[in-house]
């Protein structure tokens, strides 16, 4: 993973290999993401109508999610899911502004929808990542 993700993810308060290493993700799941993560990944992607979408609540109720300590499985599974699809975007793209501006724009290999629209479903992340690995090694743009 690039010093580039290895900042953000810092940032955002998750440990850099829990994101690449498989039993560390499976056991940060298990342990349960605080709510402050929720919260420095809505202000770092700008982007709080998704995490409002990927969590199932509502607008108004997205600050309750910041206090909480520890969220549940599915949600924590989701963020870090989230998460590791914007590192990934950021790591073949160059930086985190390309990576949002992408993840934002419709694209063709999606059936034209927009990537963030993809998120709230495993399979609609798992369809991203591997559009983002065709790119990454050039079979589209």
């Amino acid at each position: 993973m690039t010093t580039i993700n290895n900042g953000l993810l810092a940032s955002l308060g998750i440990p850099a290999e829990s994101l690449t290493n498989q039993a560390q993700f499976i056991r940060l799941v298990r342990e349960g993401v605080s709510g402050e993560v929720v919260k420095r990944a809505v202000q770092t992607f700008d982007n709080r109508e998704l995490f409002v979408r990927i969590l199932g609540t509502t607008s108004g109720n997205l600050s309750r999610y910041y206090r909480l300590k520890k969220m549940n499985r599915e949600n924590s599974e989701e963020m870090l899911d989230t998460i590791r699809l914007y590192s990934q975007a950021a790591q073949v793209f160059g930086g985190l502004e390309k990576a949002i501006e992408w993840i934002k724009t419709p694209v063709p290999a999606l059936s034209g929808d927009k990537p963030e629209n993809l998120f709230d479903t495993f399979e609609g992340r798992h369809w991203v990542s591997q559009v983002l690995r065709k790119i990454e090694y050039g079979e589209f743009v």
